[in-house]
């Protein structure tokens, strides 16, 4: 995100990365705002000004990102801010928010944890480490989904959340991952 208006406090989306079940990239494209950019929050967005100048505009890929989501599962982190930014919406049922899932909230104040903790402490996995790659955030989310998914939907579904341990699915690496799809910042 980056910010518009005043002081640019008003965030907006300038990339969207979208991965599939396997963690393989499917959308990954910078935005170019619809009001002019006054923060580009490079140090944490990791966006340039050269990043938006080509890039198209949000009611281009707006359609792109729908299509994609279009009877599909969603996963990922703080999706409701993501969605708003989009200008989109997706079925509750079909959402799997990693600020909204028990287990991973503060325990004592019932709060969101932030998405780089939980990769530390759920995965062993660094992330969020220098400027921002949505590529990682994504990968992040869905491994917590993937390690989880079986009490996770138990939960989605109304049943009480089974108290064992839920033996993760083979994961591919941040290295295996990089090779798989020449993203360098991995």
């Amino acid at each position: 995100m980056v910010g518009v208006g005043a002081g640019g406090r008003v965030s907006v989306a300038a990339r969207v990365c979208m991965v599939d079940a396997s963690g393989s990239i499917l959308l990954d494209t910078f935005v170019r705002p619809l009001e002019p950019v006054t923060d580009l929050r490079t140090a944490v967005s990791g966006v340039r000004e050269e990043h938006l100048s080509q890039a198209p505009a949000l009611a281009q890929v707006r359609p792109v990102v729908a299509s994609l989501l279009q009877n599909r599962l969603l996963v990922g982190h703080a999706l409701r801010n993501d969605l708003e930014a989009l200008g989109l919406s997706h079925p509750r049922k079909r959402t799997r928010d990693t600020t909204a899932y028990p287990p991973f909230l503060d325990g004592a104040k019932g709060r969101a944890r932030p998405l780089k903790a939980l990769a530390q402490e759920e995965l062993g996995l660094e992330i969020q480490t220098g400027e921002h790659s949505p590529v990682e955030d994504a990968r992040a989310a869905l491994y917590l989904y993937l390690k989880h998914r079986r009490s996770w939907e138990a939960w989605v579904r109304g049943k009480a959340l089974p108290g064992g341990v839920v033996a993760p699915q083979k994961l591919l690496s941040w290295e295996e991952l990089a090779k798989k799809d020449a993203m360098a910042d991995l």
